[in-house]
């Protein structure tokens, strides 16, 4: 339940003693609490589009690899867009949608996060396949196989996120203590299972792809330094140098920011299954939530095509006839 104030007002007052009580935040903590969430809300929704608007207007960014690009950025852009407004509505207000909303709104919570999550593993293997099998690439990973991998990872999520909340779409509202509260009940069996599936399964995949993805990067940067005639030895080695250090920050921000956003929302869910604490649950969830915010920064910003794409967006050329086929890369 919320934390509260004593005389603080009730969501419903006509229910008595059946209405949770408005929370009573401190002016400091709804203004500036709010303009920090705003912000980041309205910052991942931003940067998502523009990764939308790219790769779906120019034909050159029509690509397999731009096409898992696209489905995590559609993903992000829902967290932005629905559950970051949502959280904060739900942490500074009584829910007054009903409990049907209330499961509707988890739901898609659980949908949305776990697509980006299965996203973000799509696209290591992709990397993985183009780097350590850049000879097979072409073969293995056609525009038609990403875009049909894509339909089967939102399938899995949407399969997936009905079964581990079939209870609470049957029944919804079994979480909630009082009217004005939207919270789900879980249990250590489905906490478990939810974290093996969705966090500590692709997390694996992930650092085992990057990890091959970084080994084969060094091998060929120091191949190219051994291959370099003695008069441009000097070149070479910071060339190569540079090459490593590029690819161990790369890798670095990859892993380093998906953990960091995602290991203390389920760490606390092992240690605690219901979180009871308001300011926990939201301040977790949040720092969950701003992975969909970096995600773009990571996979669009490092590419000199979406800088150029978003000069072409925010000058409104891409309005001109033609601009789809304009060269992007």
């Amino acid at each position: 339940m919320m934390e509260l104030q004593d005389g603080a007002e009730l969501c419903f007052p006509q229910l008595f003693n059946m209405s949770c009580r408005k929370p009573t935040l401190r002016w400091s903590e709804t203004v500036l609490l709010k303009l920090l969430l705003f912000f980041i809300s309205l910052t991942t929704i931003a940067i998502n589009l523009l990764v939308i608007i790219s790769v779906s207007h120019f034909r050159q960014l029509h690509t397999p690899t731009n096409i898992l690009i696209l489905s995590l950025a559609v993903s992000d852009l829902l967290v932005g867009l629905v559950l970051m407004p949502g959280e904060i509505f739900r942490y500074t207000s009584c829910w007054i949608f009903g409990d049907v909303m209330c499961a509707i709104f988890c739901y898609l919570g659980g949908q949305t996060l776990t697509s980006s999550i299965s996203s973000i593993a799509i696209i290591s293997a992709d990397r993985y396949t183009a780097i350590c099998h850049p000879l097979h690439y072409s073969k293995i990973i056609t525009l038609k196989r990403a875009k049909n991998c894509v339909c089967l990872c939102w399938l899995w999520c949407f399969v997936y996120s009905m079964i581990y909340m079939k209870d609470e779409l049957i029944q919804p509202g079994t979480g909630n203590s009082c009217y004005g509260e939207c919270v789900l009940k879980y249990t250590y069996i489905t906490v478990t299972v939810d974290i093996i599936l969705t966090f500590i399964f692709p997390v694996t995949v992930i650092i085992v792809l990057y990890m091959r993805v970084f080994v084969v990067a060094v091998s060929q940067a120091r191949a190219m330094r051994s291959h370099i005639t003695a008069v441009t030895v000097h070149h070479a080695g910071t060339l190569s140098k540079k090459s490593e250090l590029k690819a161990a920050r790369t890798l670095g921000i990859l892993v380093i920011v998906y953990l960091s956003c995602l290991c203390p929302y389920y760490c606390y869910m092992l240690v605690d299954v219901n979180i009871i604490n308001p300011t926990v649950a939201t301040s977790l969830a949040f720092m969950f939530y701003f992975n969909s915010c970096l995600n773009p920064l990571i996979y669009a910003l490092f590419y000199p095509w979406f800088r150029k794409a978003i000069k072409l967006i925010v000058t409104l050329q891409i309005l001109q006839p033609g601009s789809r086929e304009t060269n992007i890369l």
